[in-house]
């Protein structure tokens, strides 16, 4: 057993189990979140928690803030639209349905991210990373599939598939400028960004600001220091990641939150585990390539270096 999990850490790389922990704090996310929208709008919720990541952020990194570019507060404002659209309609949407059936519905846009990424930036995935992915949407399905007697897409189901479109873009357009941008600096523009957007949209939906509540303010506080190391540990993973690879990874994100809601009261059925197994096999298959020494290469590499790296410091010492 020993012998096994060392040659796992020689095959997954440090980036790819940044992205894995990543993805299992996501997981236990639904639930929080559910429990604070008894308390609160989902965009008040989403502005708190994006601001309090922007203050974390600002204040762990106030060296490197002179050296801004515009070419950064750009990425960064792109970047921080496709995260205001996912995550506050992912929250709008756990108003009116289940946490399993909004994972289930998030989990569309591992589909989505290699078609986006062969229009975007012109390169398909290799076969066995759709091999992957032909293994990893057939198991979301099953993972959380329907838990109640309705059927359809209602207002929350839409609201949940659009959030889904929007991750997968967000993951492409780190992809296209995570290698020649700053990661801390675009995260921080990022992260402001869908603070103020979430502010903004407020009054246009008639949403007030609720009362004082520790737990929504606990909430949103916990999620958005998290969110802060997320978002920089994404554009750092992301520049030896691929987005087909990084969307195999993340599409483990139901499986957690099946794990979490389990723990908290909820029971995982049989075809939820099948669908986990389903998730998990499509990452390894991606790792896979037919005529390879021991049936595996080197991770998928989509996309070249787009701009010199020289002067795009990443590191937590600045």
């Amino acid at each position: 057993m020993t012998a096994f999990f060392a040659r796992l850490r020689t095959r997954l790389p440090l980036e790819e189990w940044v992205l894995i922990l990543i993805t299992m704090i996501w997981g236990a996310t639904f639930i929080i979140i559910r429990s604070a929208l008894e308390a609160t709008g989902p965009f008040f919720f989403v502005g708190v928690r994006f601001a309090c990541a922007a203050l974390a952020l600002t204040l762990f990194s106030l060296p490197l803030l002179r050296d801004f570019t515009w070419r950064e507060v750009w990425a960064g404002m792109g970047i921080g639209l496709c995260i205001f659209g996912g995550y506050a309609l992912q929250t709008c949407g756990l108003q009116t349905i289940t946490a399993s059936k909004s994972a289930f519905i998030t989990a569309f846009y591992v589909p989505l991210v290699p078609l986006l990424q062969w229009l975007v930036m012109r390169r398909p995935p290799h076969l066995m990373a759709w091999v992957g992915i032909a293994l990893a949407f057939p198991g979301v399905l099953l993972l959380a599939g329907p838990d109640d007697s309705s059927a359809g897409f209602g207002r929350g189901e839409m609201l949940t598939a659009v959030s889904a479109l929007s991750i997968a873009m967000e993951i492409i357009l780190i992809g296209l400028v995570a290698r020649s941008v700053n990661a801390r600096r675009v995260t921080i523009v990022q992260v402001l960004m869908a603070s103020l957007l979430s502010f903004v949209t407020m009054p246009l939906v008639g949403e007030s600001v609720p009362p004082p509540s520790w737990l929504v303010l606990g909430s949103a506080f916990a999620l958005g220091v998290s969110t802060a190391g997320i978002q920089y540990a994404i554009n750092w993973a992301q520049k030896k990641v691929s987005p087909t690879r990084a969307t195999l990874i993340y599409s483990g994100e139901p499986v957690w939150a099946g794990v979490f809601g389990r723990m908290a009261g909820e029971r995982l059925p049989g075809l939820a585990l099948l669908g986990g197994i389903l998730i998990l096999a499509g990452v390894l298959v991606s790792e896979l390539r037919p005529g390879s020494r021991g049936g595996t290469a080197a991770r998928d590499k989509v996309r070249e270096p787009l701009a010199s790296e020289k002067g795009a410091d990443d590191s937590f010492t600045g």
